[in-house]
């Protein structure tokens, strides 16, 4: 039996990737120590999760560690060494609103904890697929420096700027914009990454996702757009819409979606791939799109609240161009939109908010 190790395995992104790999009968090893409740608070909890996890599966193991702990780590890879066939790193501080209150903390997770990894790897199962869950903050502020056009609900690129249409590429720079410091640790994790796949020619591969989201994910106000306003429907709690009318655009990707992306490049690995991820022009709405669509499917009116004050770093527009990952791996491709997500969303986790 092959095994794969997976960390943040109780987050969205984690217990999907566990869901799926145990269904395809690999041992796996989940690293996890619920650190959202720090970040976050005990409503953000993924304990939950967890628990789901351990009761369905057998060949799940969980493993209750700091991504921070050398030792722990080295101890975890040299226990299972040559079975080792896949690490998934989606482990990490999520929000550029909380990295600036904790600078340090965001950047020991984010970029020490996957340095920490890739050396286990390095170290112990060279041979392993490296799949890493980055994000667009790599590319900072950049993108809102493209030819937009305010539109009834959305902002949306110029018609005439064509590069565009299928959305932003991996192309853009990366450099000389303003991240946010979460967007700067995640940047520094992604080039560690990139560099151990040329430099020790592991199979390495970084995703630069826009907004992950599905049912399992524990939203909060700093993170989980879809998620969170789903939950304050259903809750009754006032939902707070920060700067550019509520017309800024996210591409969303479902988690089932991603973790199949990651299965691909399982089978046939790269090296030092990097790949922008997302719902691309098939699934993509402005927050007061989605704010609509959400009241549609659920019957509630939301209660909002409008801030001038826009988040630092944050992108206007944001979609997802998915080609490079779509030519190098054609059999893949997004099964759900925004409506199907936020439906789910909303029927998995009526009866917990209610």
């Amino acid at each position: 039996m092959d095994y794969v190790i997976i960390t943040g395995s109780s987050g969205l992104i984690g217990s999907e990737a566990v869901h799926f790999f145990c269904k395809k009968n690999f041992h796996v090893i989940g690293i996890d120590n619920d650190m959202r409740s720090y970040f976050f608070g005990d409503n953000a909890s993924t304990k939950r999760n967890l628990q789901i996890l351990q009761q369905t599966y057998k060949n799940f193991e969980h493993i209750n560690t700091d991504i921070r702990n050398k030792k722990a780590l080295d101890e975890i890879f040299l226990r299972f060494t040559s079975k080792i066939k896949l690490i998934i790193h989606t482990a990490a501080q999520p929000s550029h609103d909380w990295a600036a209150r904790e600078p340090v903390t965001d950047f020991e997770v984010n970029a020490g904890g996957t340095l920490l990894l890739l050396e286990a790897a390095r170290t112990h199962c060279p041979e392993a697929v490296f799949i890493f869950t980055s994000t667009n903050k790599v590319y900072g502020d950049t993108p809102n420096s493209l030819p937009l056009v305010e539109k009834e609900t959305r902002w949306e690129v110029n018609e005439q700027h064509m590069y565009y249409q299928n959305g932003i590429d991996e192309t853009m720079s990366i450099d000389q914009s303003k991240h946010s410091l979460f967007g700067v640790s995640k940047s520094a994790a992604d080039l560690l990454v990139q560099e151990y796949g040329r430099y020790f020619n592991m199979k390495t591969a970084v995703f630069r996702g826009g907004c992950l989201t599905g049912p399992r994910h524990c939203g909060t106000e700093l993170h989980g757009f879809l998620s969170y306003l789903t939950k304050c429907a259903v809750t009754g709690n006032e939902y707070t819409i920060f700067g550019y009318k509520g017309k800024q655009v996210r591409d969303n990707i479902h988690s089932a979606d991603l973790v199949n992306a990651f299965y691909h490049v399982y089978q046939k690995p790269r090296c030092a791939e990097v790949y922008n991820i997302g719902g691309g022009r098939f699934s993509n709405c402005s927050v007061i799109e989605a704010a609509r669509i959400c009241e549609e499917i659920t019957g509630i009116k939301l209660k909002t609240r409008y801030s001038d004050t826009s988040r630092s770093g944050d992108h206007i527009w944001w979609i997802s161009d998915c080609r490079k990952f779509c030519n190098h791996y054609p059999e893949w491709s997004i099964t759900h939109n925004v409506t199907d997500i936020i439906k789910e969303i909303y029927l998995y986790n009526k009866n917990i908010w209610a």
